[in-house]
């Protein structure tokens, strides 16, 4: 089915609720995105529940919090619901506690993966590793990162043991601003995989993906905003994460055509309703 062409004003006539993407959505590279102040206003004229739920895992809330602050937009720490948060409980139903962990990510990445138990130790030459999270183009050397991951990954193998992996962002590009985009964690971790397919055939080593199109982000903002799927409306700006995850959890779907996809009848992803901008 064909989506509905539709603005911000009446998705939010429409539904009880709204989850929002950040990057693309909110906010680029460069900062906030024009409309993103007039967004949050008329969620508060409104008094709509709204959360933030995004792929990225390189801020816990706090961060994003002060981040948005210095845009001159008070949103409390607990409206944003990110893939890394997700990372904890991976770690502790692994039962990794004490595992040594190689994180490619920021602080915060590194902060998450603790939060579950593991021991985050130094990405360098040499390592010896239990897990391996990809979470941030950032913090890391990307090309630096990935190899030393790799090696440690390779390592692990030979020696008889069989690293946990895992992606908490699988996007694979966000917008950086000005019409410019950047690679981020899911295409990191496809280089890994594909090395170790090239050096380890048969292994099956991938990475499990904990953000969208995964479920596990739309629950949680379900749940933070107390509200069944079937009430909110997700608005983003990528099909194969944002609109594909969403309509999977239950959720109606806005594609927002100024971030990173665009939708034709060709598409094999179809959101609920298409936006031009908030």
């Amino acid at each position: 089915m064909a989506p509905t062409a539709t603005t911000f004003a009446d998705l939010l006539d429409r539904h009880h609720g709204v989850l929002l993407d950040a990057y693309g959505v909110l906010v680029d590279g460069r900062g906030a995105l024009p409309w993103t102040a007039d967004v949050f206003a008329e969620l508060a004229r409104r008094k709509t529940p709204f959360a933030i739920v995004t792929n990225d895992a390189s801020r816990a809330g706090d961060t994003y919090a002060r981040r948005f602050a210095g845009y001159g937009i008070t949103i409390a720490p607990d409206r944003f619901v990110t893939s890394g948060s997700l990372l904890p409980a991976y770690v502790r139903s692994r039962g990794l506690a004490g595992a040594r962990a190689c994180v490619l990510g920021t602080p915060d990445s590194e902060a998450f993966v603790r939060a579950g138990g593991a021991e985050v130790v130094p990405v360098t030459a040499g390592m010896e590793i239990d897990l391996v999270a990809v979470c941030d183009d950032s913090g890391t050397p990307f090309l630096a990162g990935i190899e030393l991951a790799l090696s440690a990954i390779v390592r692990a193998v030979e020696a008889g043991r069989r690293p946990a992996l895992v992606l908490p962002n699988p996007d694979l590009v966000y917008p950086k601003g000005g019409g410019e985009y950047g690679f981020t964690a899911g295409a990191m971790a496809l280089l890994i995989e594909a090395a170790l397919a090239r050096r380890l055939p048969g292994a099956g080593l991938t990475f499990d993906h904990l953000g969208k199109p995964e479920p596990h982000l739309f629950h949680a903002g379900a749940a933070r905003l107390g509200l069944e799927p079937a009430q909110l409306v997700m608005i983003g700006d990528q099909l194969e994460t944002d609109i594909a995850g969403a309509q999977g959890a239950g959720i109606p779907a806005a594609l927002l055509l100024a971030g990173v996809s665009r939708w034709d009848a060709s598409a094999t992803i179809s959101p609920t309703y298409l936006l031009e901008r908030l």
